[in-house]
Formats: structure tokens, C-alpha cells, sequence
């Protein structure tokens, strides 16, 4: 996965704007602030008010208002890089006819690399079924400690079992004690909707495999 280099649509730029630019700038920064950065996304009478009021195409505030909900989706993708070694993990989580388990971890110099395994009771006959093939995410957020680790989704699967990657920088520790490994299902890949299923596994030493 890799973002497209941005190209500038145009070489002029009107210095004497720079000023209101920045003000826009600092009004976004602003409105994730206040908002703890969840704004949502305005009603649509508010849309055709604004365009009314400040003479712009609807479609046009929609799009601007979609490009900063998802903001997230243009952070830079963090290529790991420079491999150490693999740590095994063997954690598990089961729900209902669902088991959960990591089996280990890839460590890299500027990140690390987290699989998880989905498996789960599915007859035959079901196996290319619709409904199999639903788009809920699981995304991955970690507590615990002082640092802050920003977790990048890299694709699953569907169907009785599937793999899901995780990047996750800066690396974790080699050995975690303390740290919670939260997954979190989404009904879309840009952590909407929360469906309200999550599970914990604890990045450490335990004395078996279960969490």
C-alpha cells in the first residue's frame, strides 16, 4: 500500500491570500479541538444553508467536509524496514463460534508487524455465502505505558479463516508487560460505527496461551 506522490493542480498561488490560508488552517486545527477530534459531519440543511450563504455548490462543501472527517486516511504509510527478528506472542481470544490468536510479531526497526487469525465454525455449504463477506474491520489500539502507537490497518480476508496485518510504529517493546493489544470491529474501514464487539490480549509473558 502506497500514496500517490500530490501534484499540485497549478503553479500560481496568490501570496496575498496566504494570511486567510492560514486562518483556515488554524480554524480546522481549532474544530478538532473543540471537538475532540470526532466533528462528525454537518446536516444536510446546514450544507444547503452555507452554500446558500457563501455561494457554493453543495457538492463542493460535502466534499470538503468528507475530506477532513477522513484525515486519518492521509497519514504517511509506514513501510517497515530493516528486520530484527520474529517474537512469538501465542495469545488467543474466543467468542461464541470466533477464535482469535496471534502467534508472533515481526520486529523492525521503525515498526512492527502484528497478525492476527480469524477462524471460525462455518459449514461447507456456507463457505461462498454473501453474508460471509461483510466489511466490519477490526481495528487495533494499544494502552497501557507512556508511549503512543499508531496502528495501521493492511487488509484481511473473509470466509472460515482469514489473517488480518497490523504496522504498528514506533515498535512495540520485545517484551510488552503492561501493554493491552484493544481490537475494536467497525462497520467501515474508517472507524465508523462501532458495532460494540471488542476484544482484550495482553502483550506479555504468560503462563499459557489464552488471554
Amino acid at each position: 500500500m502506497h500514496h500517490v506522490s500530490f501534484e499540485p493542480p497549478t503553479d500560481h498561488y496568490d501570496e496575498s491570500i496566504e494570511d486567510i490560508d492560514e486562518q483556515i488552517c488554524q480554524l480546522v486545527d481549532e474544530r478538532k479541538q473543540r471537538s475532540n477530534n470526532n466533528p462528525g459531519f454537518p446536516p444536510h440543511k446546514l450544507i444547503s444553508s452555507w452554500a446558500k450563504t457563501y455561494h457554493f455548490y453543495e457538492d463542493f462543501l460535502n466534499s470538503l467536509f468528507s475530506t477532513m472527517i477522513f484525515e486519518d486516511q492521509h497519514k504517511p504509510v509506514v513501510e517497515p524496514k530493516g528486520f530484527i527478528k520474529n517474537i512469538p506472542i501465542l495469545k488467543a481470544h474466543e467468542e461464541k463460534d470466533v477464535f482469535y490468536s496471534i502467534t508472533m510479531l515481526r520486529q523492525y526497526k521503525n515498526a512492527s508487524v502484528l497478525y492476527l487469525n480469524t477462524d471460525k465454525q462455518i459449514p461447507v455449504e456456507m463457505l461462498h455465502h454473501h453474508e460471509l463477506h461483510d466489511d466490519h474491520i477490526l481495528e487495533l489500539f494499544i494502552e497501557g505505558g507512556e508511549q503512543t502507537y499508531d496502528c495501521q490497518w493492511r487488509g484481511g480476508g473473509s470466509g472460515d479463516h482469514m489473517s488480518t496485518t497490523y504496522v504498528i510504529s514506533p515498535p512495540l517493546p520485545d517484551e510488552g508487560t503492561g501493554l493491552k493489544l484493544i481490537f475494536k470491529e467497525f462497520k467501515s474501514f474508517f472507524k465508523e460505527h462501532p458495532t460494540g464487539f471488542e476484544f482484550v490480549i495482553e502483550y506479555g509473558k504468560t503462563k499459557d496461551a489464552s488471554s
